[in-house]
């Protein structure tokens, strides 16, 4: 009878314990859904077609979705200067996916119904965006159903990747909004010009980022200044970067840093994965520009500097001469 008890009390405890287990395993997959954020905007024809664009790369996994209105838009977006109002329109809709650590940040603007409306703003500007914002490791895509510039889109990637448990830092999400308003502008001035691209915009952004995070969050205006020159050197953008525009890109690098963006260990690495990302996207871009040739005096001399210092101090660059 003792035995009898002894295995019906083990048996009692697997039976729960799997329950539990189960349970446990349910919750962490639930909160790990991808999360489809759509626009109020859209009519019931337009959500659909929305739905299927974003859910697709999916290939039929589950997900979760959240719909983004005008009050998003005032909560995330107004703090950095935005006009929007509770009852503003909402059309460009997003899908965010989490991923292993390590794979850094990933954006794809799709195409709705074969046609691509988001019409101003570039996914290696979302990336470098999102980036500021405190978003690590995670696959975005963005859609519009109706042509827009795009701008308010990661409104719905802030309150989607809220939604997956994380909480992002609104110095962080102003500085992001920022960043993006100011490189689609510098893009839009340069749109055409020969030598230009705003793949190497945003590769020198995510190479200043990088350089920055390896000196923290102490590190100086002046420092921020010359990591900028030496970047915008390195993607071969002296002579089309006017003065104007690289002041812009250093407030906007220095605003980063107020955020607290540099205070995230990850940040770094984050940067580094967004650069390479960037590099091998536009393959045909950077192969042309970092040719042995290509790289002046100025480059390769910086470059022995930071990488011996790098090696001797464990991380710290050297930012003047």
């Amino acid at each position: 009878m003792k035995k009898a008890k002894t295995i019906l009390a083990i048996i009692t405890m697997l039976f729960f314990s799997t329950i539990l287990c189960g349970t446990v395993k349910q919750t962490v997959k639930a909160d790990d859904l991808p999360v489809v954020c759509l626009g109020t905007s859209l009519t019931e024809t337009q959500k659909n077609g929305t739905l299927k664009t974003l859910s697709e790369p999916l290939k039929g996994a589950s997900y979760q979705t959240i719909t983004i209105t005008g009050a998003d838009l005032v909560k995330y977006l107004n703090p950095s200067g935005a006009n929007f109002t509770t009852n503003s329109g909402v059309w460009s809709s997003a899908m965010i996916e989490k991923t292993a650590s390590g794979n850094g940040i990933n954006v794809h603007i799709l195409d709705y119904q074969g046609r691509n409306n988001i019409t101003t703003i570039t996914s290696d500007q979302y990336k470098n965006a999102a980036l500021t914002a405190g978003i690590s490791d995670a696959n975005i895509y963005v859609t519009s159903a109706v042509p827009i510039d795009g701008s308010g889109a990661l409104a719905g990637v802030y309150a989607a990747y809220s939604k997956t448990g994380e909480n992002l830092n609104q110095s962080q999400v102003n500085a992001a909004q920022d960043e993006i308003n100011t490189l689609s502008k510098i893009t839009k001035e340069n749109k055409d010009k020969d030598g230009y691209s705003d793949a190497q915009l945003n590769n020198a952004v995510a190479g200043a980022k990088q350089e920055m995070g390896k000196i923290g969050n102490n590190i100086s205006n002046s420092q921020i200044h010359d990591i900028v020159n030496n970047q915008i050197n390195i993607n071969h953008l002296g002579d089309v970067i006017n003065n104007n525009q690289k002041q812009q890109i250093i407030n906007i690098l220095i605003e980063v840093r107020d955020s607290g963006a540099l205070k995230n260990h990850k940040f770094r690495d984050q940067a580094d994965a967004l650069s390479k990302n960037i590099k091998q996207n536009a393959k045909d871009i950077f192969d042309k520009i970092n040719t042995p040739e290509n790289r002046n005096w100025f480059e390769q001399i910086w470059h022995s500097i930071t990488s011996f210092f790098s090696h001797l101090f464990g991380g710290l660059i050297v930012t003047t001469f």
